[in-house]
């Protein structure tokens, strides 16, 4: 009997991974459909080895800081309980490679393609394990000590602040790093607009994240008898939330509608497993419009060049998210409690500190070191890994 339930756990668990995993491409489809089709290229294979780069990160460095967990036993040892730590690493892993998937999409068109792989292994090996260790596995007594004056530890169920605000902070710290793309603001004030490039990509891309929500929330759960239906109907409601409210507050734009549910499904992680459903459906629609007029204001405003908007999508609606855990999730309003509006405050600040100057710390090294920004000739004719670069004139021809 005890061999049937960890081998239903492996099974729960490794079909979370999968889902999670195909999120990734997701993250590959909205950057393709939302860059010009000059750099489609480079937005596809960069999501992919930024994969496979965190994957060697985690393995031999992240986890182990975040779990205080190696893999350099024998496999026999590995594969006791029918491998279920090996699948939890897997599943925990597509997390972490979240991480990079976000700064992509705000780094799009005239990042180097190197050293964001450098990048990617310095910010999953070192910075993200740190929160994650904080957060979930009790790392350096912080939690306790928020219970011990709060009354509750710091509350993130599925990751609105440990994955999201987290990646979307450092995203911020990258974008102010590397500067806008050539021409997209002049010196008159003006602005180019530069239209996303396939918004049938793009919707592809929501559709995919959106599905892969459900097991991002719901298979957080990590074993069979933690699963709750109550986690399901609230990551629901929140990206209806998200949706409806993107529309209106976008005015019918597709790309705003879009992303209307990804902000919702980002804001109801913390929170999915102790919020009504109302409650629920507030924090997404609140997150659609926090979205919409953040991204309006960092593009239109304060000129912060963040294509895919990622700041305000998972910096700011995860960030959103951590605090409406907090608010929702208590039993005045609904909720199940056992949460602090203060604990949820606190751990959500501790978050984006880490987040912002661990980003600032890599990228500045980076930038100072060998350089993060293409030349002028290659941002112009395309990123370092496009069409314009691997092929000839005729291939070029033959392949549009």
């Amino acid at each position: 009997m005890e061999n049937l339930k960890n081998a239903s756990d492996v099974l729960f668990i490794l079909l979370g991974a999968i889902m999670i995993l195909a999120m990734h491409a997701g993250f590959a489809f909205l950057e393709l459909g939302t860059v010009r089709k000059k750099n489609q290229i480079n937005a596809l294979v960069k999501i992919l080895v930024d994969f496979s780069v965190s994957t060697l990160a985690y393995f031999f460095i992240g986890y182990s800081i975040a779990y205080g967990v190696n893999f350099f036993a024998g496999a026999e040892t590995l594969a006791q309980k029918n491998g279920y730590e090996l699948v939890k690493f897997f599943f925990l892993l597509t997390f972490a490679a979240a991480i990079p998937a976000i700064v992509s999409g705000g780094i799009a068109e005239r990042a180097r393609f190197y050293p964001q792989l450098a990048a990617t292994f310095l910010l999953v090996g070192f910075i993200y394990p740190i929160f994650e260790g904080i957060s979930w596995n009790q790392a350096y007594g912080i939690q306790a000590w928020l219970k011990s004056s709060f009354g509750e530890e710091f509350h993130d169920f599925a990751g609105s602040v440990v994955v999201h605000a987290v990646g979307g902070w450092v995203g911020l710290a990258a974008v102010l790093l590397l500067g806008a793309r050539r021409g997209r603001y002049h010196k008159d004030g003006g602005i180019s607009a530069h239209p996303p490039s396939s918004i049938p990509f793009l919707a592809l891309g929501a559709w995919v994240l959106t599905v892969g929500w459900f097991g991002f929330n719901v298979m957080s759960a990590q074993t069979l008898d933690k699963i709750s239906g109550l986690v399901a109907m609230n990551s629901l409601m929140a990206m209806v939330g998200g949706t409806l409210m993107a529309l209106v507050a976008g005015k019918n734009d597709p790309g705003f509608v879009h992303n209307g549910p990804l902000a919702g499904l980002v804001a109801i992680c913390a929170g999915s497993d102790m919020m009504h459903p109302l409650g629920a459906l507030i924090t997404g629609g609140v997150a659609g419009g926090l979205f919409v007029w953040m991204f309006t204001m960092t593009q239109n405003r304060w000129k912060i060049d963040d294509v895919l908007g990622v700041w305000p999508l998972h910096g700011l609606c995860g960030a959103w998210g951590g605090i409406a855990a907090g608010i929702f999730g208590s039993k005045a309003l609904g909720g199940l409690g056992g949460v602090s509006l203060m604990s949820q405050l606190l751990g959500t600040g501790l978050g984006i500190a880490i987040a912002l100057g661990g980003g600032f710390a890599v990228y500045g090294v980076l930038k100072k070191t060998i350089g993060i920004r293409l030349e002028p000739e290659e941002e112009f004719n395309g990123a370092d890994l496009s069409i314009h670069n691997i092929t000839s004139s005729a291939e070029r021809e033959t392949l549009w």
